[in-house]
């Protein structure tokens, strides 16, 4: 409806300009009459009315309207019998088709000229936005600015108050937008309707969305939404393609922009995180090698001690409970060491062709060593099982999960070791599987994380800090196996390694 009340009003506004300009030329051309001036003269006057019709108007329309109404006004007024369309002398059709043809080339070579004129201002205007754009783009220092910078030179380019929408990395909106006033001022503005507007732009098919005050045109970048730019509803009503398409450009130049920030920031965050494992691995290194010597030192005297004093000696509890407690120390200061070792990569994996069943058998008798009130029961095939493996750290594993399974089991509950031989995807699968307490929902995502514990209340809950199934997990994808955790049926937990072997040679891809 606007855009329809527009072309009518310029419609009108162009006809009054021909008409004048027609009445203008005639009224000169009674004075040349008077004066007894050739009438080559009024045509040339009526001529430079053609000309200024086709300069003062748009398109070729009504230049060469303008054309024959001035052939018609010349003839009318101008050539006998006056004030009739009838002519006496044969050759004013002569003079009436040359002036006509005349008039039209004119008209039309005028309006061409004017049109390559106002396309090659257009084409300067947008180099000149464009320019503007990228050189400012280049040197903005946040993404407050990249927003500033769009903001400003898209209002100056369509001379309207534009307005920019940012979108975080997870996708949401932010809780307002940076809009230029009247004034030239930047100023941040509530954002109401996020939710539709989120909506709108996220289904299919859909280049912009047309709100109550704005239209909101996309900036993608890397398949991911980053920003909406913000045409006020009047303004994008009127856009031509030409300002469309500088629009797309400028989007191009945003887009380019806003994602090499993020690039950046990313970069910036991951050297920080890497700089903090590294100071992190570097402490624990530093600890947990000053604490070993120590370590070894206690045990060896409370193995000594207990070796001093009888059973029914209350100094041999005592002693026992130092043993105890500094064997469990020095198991997590060995377990912090290799976790460091192995995100460092300064684990070397010593794989070779190894029997499951007697990796299985070695941490069995190692943990029912220390836990002799459990019963652990194995379940292996009948045929050898030979899987590449480093022998010494698949054990570690499953002793760090046959040691979680007496943790959180009651002496006498149900703890297995079960191995076979997946030979569809080529795979050994190891199970450790117990009927404790399970392992609690909230726990389960959580579960492979470093320095993470339950945060169920038990009675071993301050016997751990979370770095055993971490350690694990590292071992097994540095076997470039898997390993997971899900709670059993009927109560219980259960742990499954998987370790690649070798593929047969006459094996299909």
């Amino acid at each position: 409806m606007q855009k329809s009340t527009a072309r009518q009003k310029m419609g009108l506004r162009y006809s009054l300009i021909t008409a004048s300009l027609l009445a203008a030329s005639t009224a000169i051309g009674y004075l040349f009459q008077l004066l007894h001036v050739p009438e080559t003269n009024i045509v040339v006057v009526y001529l430079l009315s053609v000309i200024l019709t086709s300069r003062l108007t748009k398109g070729y329309l009504f230049g060469i309207a303008c054309s024959f109404l001035a052939t018609m006004a010349f003839n009318y007024f101008f050539t006998q019998p006056y004030f009739t369309f009838s002519i006496n002398d044969i050759s004013y059709l002569i003079t009436f088709t040359i002036m006509t043809i005349t008039a039209i080339l004119t008209s039309a070579l005028t309006s061409k000229a004017k049109e390559n004129e106002s396309k090659a201002l257009e084409k300067e205007s947008t180099a000149n936005a464009l320019y503007q754009l990228t050189s400012q783009l280049s040197g903005a220092a946040d993404l407050s600015e990249i927003t500033g910078i769009i903001v400003r030179v898209v209002s100056q380019f369509l001379t309207c108050s534009a307005a920019c929408l940012s979108i975080n990395s997870d996708g949401t909106p932010e809780p307002t937008f940076l809009q230029q006033t009247d004034s030239g001022t930047l100023i941040h503005r509530e954002l109401r309707d996020g939710d539709q507007l989120m909506k709108a732009l996220n289904r299919s098919g859909e280049s912009y969305h047309i709100g109550s005050e704005f239209y909101d045109l996309p900036i993608y970048g890397g398949g991911n939404l980053l920003a909406v730019l913000r045409i006020p509803k009047e303004t994008g009503e009127t856009l031509t393609q030409a300002q469309q398409q500088q629009l797309r450009m400028m989007m191009e130049s945003a887009a380019l922009a806003i994602d090499r920030y993020r690039n950046v920031q990313a970069k910036t965050l991951l050297k920080e995180e890497a700089a903090r494992e590294r100071y992190r691995g570097n402490l624990l290194r530093s600890i947990s090698h000053d604490l070993r010597t120590p370590l070894a030192s206690i045990m060896g005297s409370g193995e000594m001690l207990m070796d001093m004093t009888s059973p029914d000696d209350p100094r041999h509890d005592l002693a026992k409970d130092i043993y105890k407690d500094a064997g469990w120390l020095h198991a997590l200061v060995e377990n912090i060491l290799n976790l460091t070792r192995l995100q460092d990569g300064k684990q070397p994996l010593h794989k070779q062709m190894e029997a499951v069943e007697e990796v299985i058998g070695a941490a069995v008798l190692a943990v029912e060593k220390r836990a002799p009130d459990h019963e652990i029961t194995i379940h292996i095939p009948d045929e050898v099982l030979l899987v590449p493996m480093d022998a010494k750290l698949i054990q570690q594993v499953l002793i760090n999960l046959l040691d979680n399974a007496v943790k959180h089991t009651p002496p006498g509950g149900e703890i297995s070791v079960t191995a076979f031989a997946d030979k569809v995807n080529h795979q050994a699968v190891l199970t450790v599987a117990d009927r404790g307490s399970g392992i609690a929902e909230s726990d389960l995502p959580h579960l492979f994380q470093m320095f993470y514990t339950t945060r169920e209340k038990g009675a071993d809950a301050q016997r751990g800090i979370g770095l055993g199934l971490t350690i694990c997990e590292s071992i097994v994808n540095a076997h470039k196996g898997t390993l997971s955790a899900k709670n059993r049926a009927g109560g219980g937990a259960e742990f499954t390694v998987t370790l690649p072997m070798e593929v047969p040679s006459d094996a299909h891809p």
